[in-house]
């Protein structure tokens, strides 16, 4: 949009606000550079503005800053500060809290849908925790399989499970 008035002779307002201020008074006080500067810009506005928006990524990733805008582009960022934020939950945490809440047992679509995940990284997160002997791979009644947390079952999620 700031780049328009350069048809009309104001050129370089897209400059200024990209943050290239020598260049955007010079083509104020040249017309876009007599028309020239205006077709270039014309053709290489789209890398400018990725251009300036990865500086400013840059300059919020080295003040600490990244998290107010971790996509790559501008806008309004959450309105509470990053001293209040919740920090993202692990994996890991999840996969718990979805066996707790499921009287032991849990699925990796369950695991998934909670967390966010593909099903592939909730399989890898429960079969982790299987090696580290902190849950089992058990069979359900239905014939799916389940990973079973033995810290968290109960009688209702035992009844779930096939007996051998």
């Amino acid at each position: 949009m700031l780049w328009l008035p350069s048809l009309f002779g104001v050129a370089g307002l897209h400059r200024l606000y990209l943050g290239k201020i020598g260049t955007g008074l010079l083509f104020l006080l040249t017309a876009g550079l007599f028309g020239l500067g205006t077709i270039y810009d014309a053709i290489t506005l789209p890398d400018q503005v990725r251009e300036a928006r990865l500086k400013a990524r840059m300059r919020r990733a080295i003040d600490g800053r990244l998290d107010e805008l971790d996509d790559m582009r501008f806008g309004p960022s959450r309105p509470e500060s990053s001293q209040h934020r919740e920090k993202a939950e692990s994996p890991e945490h999840v996969i718990l809290r979805v066996a707790k809440a499921n009287h032991g047992i849990a699925s990796a679509a369950q695991v998934a849908l909670e967390g966010k995940i593909s099903t592939d990284e909730a399989r890898e997160q429960l079969d982790a925790l299987v090696n580290k002997g902190i849950a089992e791979v058990r069979v359900r009644t239905s014939g799916t399989l389940a990973y079973v947390f033995p810290d968290f079952l109960d009688d209702t999620g035992s009844a779930e499970l096939e007996r051998f």
